[in-house]
Parts: C-alpha cells; sequence; structure tokens
C-alpha cells in the first residue's frame, strides 16, 4: 500500500496542489482545511483514497481530532505536511501585536502542536516523513515581512533540532524553502497593517508593494513543486532543506556568501571573547 498523508491547509495554494498530486500518484490523503467544503472537490474525485479533515491548527481540540481521524481511516500516518500558514506585510514598527501574534500561532505553535500530536505514531511505527512548509524568508530577510521572516525562522529552528532528535528512531524531517509561486500567500492569505509611517515607504513599502504586485504572475509553478515534495519523501536520503524555485537558491546562496564575509571579517574579534589560552 502506498503512503498516508496529513496535510494541512489544503483549500488553496501548495496544501491543494500537494493533495491533488499525492492522490494522483495513489497515495492515500487526509485533506484537512479549516472548512472541509473548500476541499470537497478534491475528495470526490478519489473517493477511496481520501478523506476531508476539518482543522484550524490553532484550535488543538481539531488537532487531536484530525489525527485521531486519519488514523481511523487509514490506521497510519507515514508523511505529514505542516502547510497551514498565513503572512502579514509590515514594517517591524509598524506591526500590530494582534496580527503578529495571530501569524505565530498559525505559522509556528500550530505547526509544532500538530507535529507532536503525530510523533507518537511515527516513534510507534518506527518511520514517518515531516515536511515543513517554511520559506527562503526563514533563511533570508526581507523588509516589509520582518515578523513574517520570524515566524519563518522559528520553522526552520524547530525543524532542524527535530530532525536531529528523531533521525535515529526512523523518522525524517525536511524544511521546505520556496521562493515565489503562484500560491495564493500574496493574495487573501496575506494581510496588510493599517499602520502606515512614511519613513519606510522606500524600504518595507516597496517590498510589500512589489510582492502585491506579482501575485499570480510569480515564476514559480505549485504542481512542480508538490511533484518535487512527493520525490523527496521517496528519497532513501532527504535533505534537511529543500530550496524551491530559482530565486530561493540565488537568494541562499547569497546569504551564505554574507555570512561568510562577517564571519571571516569579525574572525579575530569572534575568538578574541574567549577567555585566554594558557
Amino acid at each position: 500500500m502506498k503512503k498516508v498523508w496529513l496535510i494541512t491547509g489544503c483549500s488553496t495554494g501548495f496544501g491543494r496542489a500537494l493533495a491533488t498530486e499525492a492522490l494522483a500518484q495513489g497515495y492515500r490523503v487526509a485533506v484537512a482545511a479549516r472548512k472541509t467544503e473548500d476541499v470537497q472537490d478534491i475528495v470526490s474525485a478519489y473517493p477511496d483514497t481520501s478523506i476531508a479533515v476539518k482543522l484550524d491548527v490553532t484550535v488543538p481540540e481539531q488537532i487531536k481530532a484530525a489525527v485521531a481521524t486519519t488514523l481511523e481511516k487509514f490506521k497510519q500516518i507515514d508523511v505529514l505536511v505542516n502547510n497551514a500558514g498565513i503572512g502579514y506585510f509590515a514594517a517591524v514598527e509598524e506591526s500590530e501585536e494582534a496580527e503578529v501574534r495571530r501569524m505565530f500561532e498559525i505559522n509556528v505553535f500550530g505547526l509544532a502542536k500538530m507535529t507532536q500530536e503525530v510523533l507518537p505514531h511515527m516513534r510507534k511505527q518506527k518511520s514517518g516523513h515531516i515536511l515543513n512548509i517554511s520559506s527562503i524568508g526563514g533563511l533570508r530577510s526581507f523588509p516589509g515581512v520582518g515578523f513574517y521572516n520570524a515566524t519563518k525562522y522559528a520553522v526552520d529552528g524547530l525543524s532542524e533540532a527535530l530532525y536531529k532528535e528523531v533521525a535515529p528512531l526512523g523518522i525524517k524531517v525536511t524544511i521546505i524553502a520556496p521562493s515565489g509561486f503562484r500560491t495564493d500567500w500574496a493574495g487573501r492569505s496575506a494581510k496588510d497593517t493599517t499602520v502606515k509611517i512614511d519613513d519606510y515607504a522606500s524600504t518595507a513599502g516597496k517590498n510589500a508593494g512589489d510582492i502585491r504586485g506579482y501575485s499570480g504572475n510569480q515564476p514559480g509553478d505549485p504542481v512542480r513543486a508538490a511533484k518535487a515534495m512527493i520525490d523527496v519523501t521517496e528519497t532513501e536520503h532527504p535533505p534537511l532543506r529543500l530550496l524551491l524555485g530559482a530565486a530561493a537558491l540565488k537568494g541562499a546562496r547569497l546569504k551564505v556568501e554574507e555570512l561568510k564575509r562577517d564571519f571571516e571579517t569579525w574572525a579575530a574579534v569572534s575568538e578574541g571573547a574567549d577567555f585566554p589560552k594558557e
């Protein structure tokens, strides 16, 4: 039998593309969304191998129920995809606490709780693969999305630690780091701040406007990304981090160069902070 997938945030974007592609390839899939009617077309096309699961990752009871329903239907969970997430456009100073906290609840704490709920079953199986949908913004920060970057840096840090904790248990972890894809992230899935400070118009304001402006015209293809993610789960030695999109690869390489430049330039100062060697 093909693997069982549990995918969060399937109403649009990567979640929808990934659920559809996995089902087309013969996998069994729990298709999770806050409103199950949004994914009814997907499960109706694959009634024997899919199930619609109501899931808001900020509601612990729904997380428990989603995992229990998946196990009741398919008896196992082989791949967990933590895809549910939102964006928020604002300079750091412009950012509204309520919106930032909401984003952290979804992007970080919801992802963490989903992972914690599924891990006991993967440990019992001595197998499994967790795909955490992050962003190139979890490696490289951009003006106008600072707190969004912060959530994705948190996802990357959590995932890297988890990778090291569960590898001896037969469980794999991969961080998915896309650049611009034709999903709904820059559309209805991201909010704008209501606080505007003119001093940030040429930095945060411009970048946020640029991102909004090319929504629907990004170079990334969600279907190709979905196929790449599926391929990764069938690889014996998957990467800890999978960059998706030419811009993601370019941005990551630039970040490595920036880090190396600072590290080497300030190496003597870094080493000089230790107690002198006797």
